[in-house]
């Protein structure tokens, strides 16, 4: 397996912040998404890249063995075991190897101690963990307002997952024991999903508010009155003042997207009014006008 930087990859440095992490993700993620760059297979490779380096570099643990093991890090358990083991070894006074290993010499140690059978100073296998594998799973924006049910397909095999309301576009989940299988009686590795997220409806997500615009036609909007908006989950009735303006917002609280895992909390929906004006208008129509004009004088 050839080493991958993980810092190089999300253009940081080891002093890097979460906060940096996370902002340098969001930024590349959106940049090489599948739905921006449509049948390339090599932004689809780095997309895969960059969800792989966020998983373990915005996970505090899991950093701090990558930043100690670099490619090897899932094996950090058994690497401490086995330096542990060849101590003990060495303070009996038996027979070991006084080889000391660098930073960049861990895959070697491995090979070497726990390679071919398996053995380690006979005294049985050794269990590896399986590799961890990664998907991505495309949904529409209605899919995942409500919590639902999914079946996907990894390595022949037929996974049903829940799909929790509110997920994200570039979110990535963890469905533990269903990456590659263990070694020697290891436990498995975990499956991480990431999900693209389509949106074709006429409302702009941003986190959890919803934003979208409604024509208003200039009679309501000068005498006031109601009217019949969509919301995501269907209509509801406003009230719209006397003498609105163009472009004036409103927000309907509660009406906005749900919130990843937390039941019956919704985001907000903000709606900007788009006053159309009258057209093809008869004679009588415009005589009216300009006496309303002669009047605002």
């Amino acid at each position: 397996m050839n080493f991958i930087d993980y810092y190089k990859i999300l253009g940081l440095d080891k002093s890097a912040s979460q906060s940096d992490i996370k902002k340098a993700y969001r930024k590349l993620a959106r940049k090489h998404h599948p739905d921006v760059n449509p049948n390339d297979k090599e932004a689809e490779k780095k997309f895969k890249e960059i969800n792989e380096a966020n998983e373990v570099l915005s996970d505090p643990e899991k950093r701090k063995k990558y930043d100690k093991y670099g490619k090897d890090w899932q094996h950090a358990e058994e690497f401490e075991k086995a330096r542990s083991s060849q101590g003990s070894s060495q303070s009996r006074g038996r027979r070991t190897s006084s080889q000391n290993y660098g930073e960049h010499d861990f895959s070697d140690f491995f090979e070497s101690m726990f390679g071919g059978s398996g053995n380690f100073s006979g005294r049985g296998q050794t269990r590896f963990r399986g590799q961890d594998l990664n998907a991505e799973l495309k949904l529409h924006l209605r899919d995942v307002f409500k919590t639902h049910k999914q079946t996907l397909t990894v390595n022949g095999k037929n996974i049903r997952i829940t799909v929790p309301a509110g997920i994200e576009n570039g979110q990535t989940i963890k469905i533990t024991g269903h990456g590659g299988p263990g070694h020697q009686g290891g436990p498995n590795g975990d499956l991480y999903i990431t999900f693209g997220i389509i949106n074709d409806t006429p409302f702009k997500r941003d986190g959890n508010d919803l934003y979208t615009s409604v024509n208003l036609d200039l009679y309501t909007a000068l005498l006031g009155g109601e009217i019949m908006v969509n919301t995501f989950d269907g209509q509801v009735k406003l009230n719209v003042k006397p003498e609105t303006q163009n472009g004036t917002k409103i927000k309907l609280k509660g009406k906005g997207f749900p919130v990843y895992k937390k039941n019956d909390v919704y985001g907000n929906l903000y709606i900007t009014y788009n006053l159309v004006t009258p057209t093809n208008l008869t004679q009588k129509e415009k005589d009216l006008f300009k006496k309303l004009a002669e009047l605002r004088k």
